[in-house]
């Protein structure tokens, strides 16, 4: 390293979660100092913060994990289809103890502010204490789903009672026998209520935007399933890496729904109804891009899911109408007696989008167009500020002093999602412009991604990485151009937190790179074989 000041670290990463386990792993590997911080008690990113009643993955439990070892990957064992946010996050615990990261790890350590010194080559990371450090490589590893949205509701502080958003459930609260309200009705919502509902006196959920529900349908991990997949780890491995959502699913055979006869269609359909997102993904290969093969994965959907609601009217509420929205446009969530739930005499649907919207929070409740409901718990499930929301939440300054809040005021710009323009030697695991896909999976991917980089740059004796302007304009006009040919690209239409559309401080935008998680892999590793193009390295004076 021929820059004359030493940083304290070779590379700092905000986020103790998945992205923060891998980059110990894999910097570490490559002879690097690394210091992971994050502001929680715990490692676990989302599954220290996600601790509401029900929270849970929906990818399946054996490939929602870190692959770099073989051995992990044996000891492990996981309890059932989907683990609870209780096991993820002891398994990540697993991970860290098994593999001695806890000295890289500083918790209880809120980061407010990183900036690159110019005079230095440098970033400078300042902690809510006070309290500075540098390195050479400074790396976001806070997740795509870390930021909440906390809406704007006439009165919200007036509320006499707990009010607060699901992602940072309170610890010790106790909802048994209380009158609780539910703002939002996403995939946080799907998971919590059939368990709150169960021993609350009454939940009322608050309901915007219908969503397509799956089946999750839950399973506990029988030493035989579990043995036939530690017997494929391997074959497991590969195909999320080879997959376009980064799943360990099996293809639809090139089989497209606009070739097959309504009868045999409907046999495909019934027949990989099995529970989890391998349905879209295993019945055909078109659902996403025809409009018509869409249409009547829709129509299946909805049907199924009025079959499981007892009152037409909640039905009426709750299930997409025929073309209202593409399949997809919104990220649908997986059902674990959601539907069911509404049938309880405990559990009550409000239409805030045309029959009764929100006026105000009141100090005992919420008041609609129609009257007021009292509560003694308002929960806010209302998302997240998607991809960006972490990176803007504090002052994250690249070498012209801008910020990236400020950069991506219009668009939210990036190179692959893993580097910035303006911003030198700076990483992002999975942010704008990457894929959604299994997280595990593209986190791994990046990790290798940002090894490989610092790498080259230490054996070649490089100080400085600037990411190049027209690379960043190629991807971005790349993703938007692949965004435009798919249906999700009418997410706006349904304010869907993959296009940012659920801010209200910002127009929507595209936040994802739709072209398949596997083509992105694919690049990715044509980046690191032709020499990262996409970056100038450059060397310091002494």
């Amino acid at each position: 390293m021929t820059t004359q000041q030493q940083p304290d670290f070779d590379a700092i990463a905000v986020g103790a979660g998945f992205a923060g386990l891998a980059l110990i792993h894999y910097l570490r590997e490559a002879g690097l100092s690394i210091r992971v911080f994050d502001r929680a008690s715990d490692i676990g990113g989302t599954w220290t913060w996600n601790r509401y009643p029900g929270a849970m993955t929906d990818s399946e439990s054996y490939y929602y994990c870190l692959t770099f070892s073989k051995e992990l990957l044996q000891e492990w064992s996981w309890t059932r289809r989907y683990p609870d946010w209780k096991e993820t996050h002891d398994y990540m615990r697993f991970v860290a103890d098994k593999c001695d990261m806890w000295p890289h790890i500083q918790l209880n350590t809120e980061i407010v502010a990183a900036e690159y010194q110019k005079d230095s080559g440098l970033w400078k990371v300042i902690t809510e204490s006070g309290d500075t450090f540098t390195c050479k490589y400074f790396i976001s590893a806070m997740g795509m789903i870390s930021e909440p949205v906390i809406p704007k509701i006439k009165g919200m502080d007036t509320f006499k009672g707990p009010l607060f958003h699901s992602s940072r459930w309170p610890e010790g609260i106790d909802y048994a026998n209380k009158r609780v309200g539910i703002i939002g009705a996403g995939a946080t919502t799907v998971q919590m209520l059939p368990v709150m509902a169960q021993t609350a006196k009454s939940v009322t959920v608050f309901h915007r935007t219908p969503n397509f529900i799956l089946p999750a349908m839950q399973a506990p991990m029988t030493p035989e399933w579990e043995k036939e997949i530690k017997e494929n780890y391997d074959e497991i491995v590969a195909k999320c890496r080879n997959h376009m959502f980064g799943m360990a699913f099996d293809t639809a055979e090139g089989r497209l729904a606009v070739e097959t006869s309504p009868e045999e269609r409907e046999r495909i359909f019934e027949e990989k109804w099995t529970g989890s997102f391998r349905w879209v993904f295993e019945t055909f290969e078109d659902l996403l891009s025809s409009p018509d093969a869409n249409l009547w994965a829709s129509e299946f959907i909805t049907r199924k899911m009025r079959e499981r609601i007892e009152d037409p009217e909640i039905a009426d509420i709750l299930v997409p109408k025929p073309g209202e929205y593409p399949l997809f446009a919104k990220r649908p969530p997986l059902d674990h007696g959601y539907l069911e739930a509404y049938s309880r005499d405990n559990v009550h649907l409000v239409d805030i989008a045309d029959r009764e919207p929100i006026v105000e929070i009141t100090e005992t409740g919420i008041t609609t167009t129609k009257g007021h409901h009292e509560f003694d718990i308002i929960v806010l499930a209302t998302g997240f500020k998607a991809y960006t929301g972490a990176l803007e939440a504090f002052p994250i300054r690249g070498e012209s002093g801008q910020t990236l809040r400020d950069k991506w005021q219009k668009a939210s710009k990036s190179i692959m999602g893993v580097c910035v323009a303006d911003f030198p030697n700076m990483f992002v695991v999975t942010g704008p412009q990457a894929p959604f896909a299994n997280l595990p999976t593209s986190i791994e991917q990046n990790a290798i991604w940002i090894k490989d980089c610092i790498e080259k740059m230490e054996k070649e004796g490089y100080d400085t990485f600037t990411p190049r302007p027209e690379a960043e304009d190629a991807w971005t006009a790349h993703t938007a151009e692949i965004h435009e040919q798919t249906l999700m690209a009418q997410g706006d239409k349904v304010n869907s937190w993959m296009m940012g559309a659920n801010l209200e401080d910002k127009a929507p935008r595209v936040l994802i790179y739709f072209g398949g998680a596997n083509v992105y892999y694919d690049k990715m590793r044509d980046s690191v074989d032709q020499g990262f193009p996409e970056l100038e390295f450059s060397k310091r004076v002494a």
